[in-house]
């Protein structure tokens, strides 16, 4: 069985993006891309809300063919054109679309379906609406957040549609030195 893990980078006050969905205070350098590099060594499936999707597609098949890529994006362009993508959209068809799933409608059917296959784990990085609604569902098993030392005052939050507590047990934290702190927790 695999388990969904959720990635994300949040600011210290609990947002994943800015009020227009910038990013650009969350701190990468290359100890974390190593880190999550190690992380989807473990990881056989990627999910992707539509925006993230169109994102993702938009650069990784090719990163790594540009002149001056770098070790990260040759490593994640290679993961990424490898392991199959489900994205969570009600307006995109796969229609077209290499290794990718659309999943449109019962999500909890189709993403249980997905984790009772045999394999390693499923990562979903970023992905804010999606992620809000796999966690309004209680599918995400696992979380990694990127406390990042900022606070941005709006936005768009971490967590959104909760329907009850869900308990979480810590099992480690990284502190890397750029001042970024990781987060695991998995499910009670």
């Amino acid at each position: 069985m695999k388990n969904l893990i959720f990635f994300m980078h949040t600011s210290l006050d609990g947002f994943v993006a800015g009020p227009k969905g910038e990013l650009n205070w969350a701190k990468l350098d290359d100890e974390i891309f190593d880190f999550v590099a190690a992380m989807t060594e473990k990881a056989d499936t990627a999910l992707y809300g539509r925006v993230t999707y169109q994102l993702m597609e938009s650069y990784w098949p090719t990163a790594a063919d540009h002149p001056n890529a770098s070790k990260h994006d040759k490593e994640h362009s290679a993961w990424y054109k490898k392991v199959p993508k489900v994205v969570l959209s009600k307006t995109i068809s796969a229609k077209g679309l290499e290794n990718t799933i659309i999943i449109s409608d019962k999500l909890a059917d189709n993403i249980n379906k997905i984790k009772n296959q045999e394999g390693k784990n499923i990562l979903i990085f970023g992905s804010p609406t999606a992620s809000h609604s796999l966690l309004s569902e209680g599918l995400i098993d696992e979380f990694w957040l990127f406390v990042n030392p900022v606070l941005l005052g709006e936005g768009i939050p971490l967590f959104k549609g909760i329907k009850e507590a869900t308990k979480l047990n810590l099992i480690e934290t990284k502190t890397f030195a750029c001042g970024v702190i990781a987060l695991h927790y998995r499910k009670a």
